[in-house]
């Protein structure tokens, strides 16, 4: 017998690339496990033509889209990246998509000033293009070991990008939350941040990536949590789960604790 399906808090997503390389039908079969009711999406989804035809049939709403600027380098052709990103911003604002966040491209031999100046001249008519759209559009943070194709390494400076360029901030908690102002940085973040996401990380972990399942590990999640709804942070929470200990687990076997564990304390939280 299949196991019973339970529905997942509703303010929880659990990000496609946790099931990455699965066709469109067998997402399906996994959201519908995990009993999601916000998803959150890699921009190639977005044009596969029964996509928006799932998302009419089963109800679901798009938290979060994610695109990677300028083909992952800020001295390529910047129409072309214009172009792109507003191809995705058009086609999230047709499945009414929240939030469209990005990795910024790799800064190749300019200094990071230089490549933080190019970045927002690049992508000002595609901020333009998405208020008009009423897409929110975001910058993540993310570890620098993705420095060929990111600029933002810190959440001091995602936030810092993000204020020069008229964006939102989408917070990824692996990435920042051993960072000596995390706390001042959050409150600072908070006013534009579109969207948080959540894993955990298990002290002495060298894999890369080495996240776990929220709860495995060392991250003080639910104080994290609790800190930003009590600064009146109101949209979603992404559960991103890659690495050898979500793969040991299983994918599905590791997103269902995961929805089970920040559910439990989004309830205890009074998200």
């Amino acid at each position: 017998m299949d196991d019973p399906v339970t529905q997942a808090h509703p303010r929880l997503s659990v990000h496609d690339v946790t099931f990455y390389g699965t066709p469109l039908a067998g997402l399906e079969t996994c959201w519908a496990a995990l009993g999601v009711s916000r998803l959150s999406v890699l921009d190639t989804e977005l044009f596969d033509s029964s996509f928006p035809m799932l998302l009419q049939r089963k109800g679901y709403a798009v938290e979060a889209v994610y695109h990677l600027f300028a083909g992952g380098s800020l001295t390529n052709d910047a129409q072309a990246a214009q172009d792109g990103l507003c191809r995705v911003i058009d086609a999230a604002a047709r499945v009414h998509a929240r939030t469209v966040y990005l990795l910024t491209g790799g800064r190749a031999g300019l200094s990071w000033g230089a490549a933080a100046e190019r970045f927002c001249a690049m992508v000002a008519p595609c901020a333009a293009h998405a208020k008009a759209a009423g897409v929110a559009l975001a910058i993540e943070n993310a570890s620098s070991l993705y420095a060929d194709i990111h600029l933002a390494h810190t959440l001091r400076d995602a936030v810092a990008l993000a204020e020069m360029a008229g964006l939102s901030v989408c917070i990824d908690v692996f990435h920042c939350w051993a960072e000596g102002d995390f706390d001042e940085m959050v409150q600072r973040a908070l006013p534009r941040t579109a969207l948080i996401q959540l894993s955990d990380y298990v002290l002495g972990d060298r894999a890369l990536p080495g996240r776990a399942v929220p709860g495995d590990g060392a991250i003080p999640l639910e104080r994290l949590v609790g800190q930003a709804i009590a600064g009146g942070y109101e949209h979603g929470f992404d559960l991103e789960l890659i690495g050898p200990r979500i793969d040991r687990e299983g994918r599905l076997e590791s997103a269902r604790r995961a929805c089970d564990v920040v559910g439990a304390m989004l309830d205890r939280l009074g998200a």
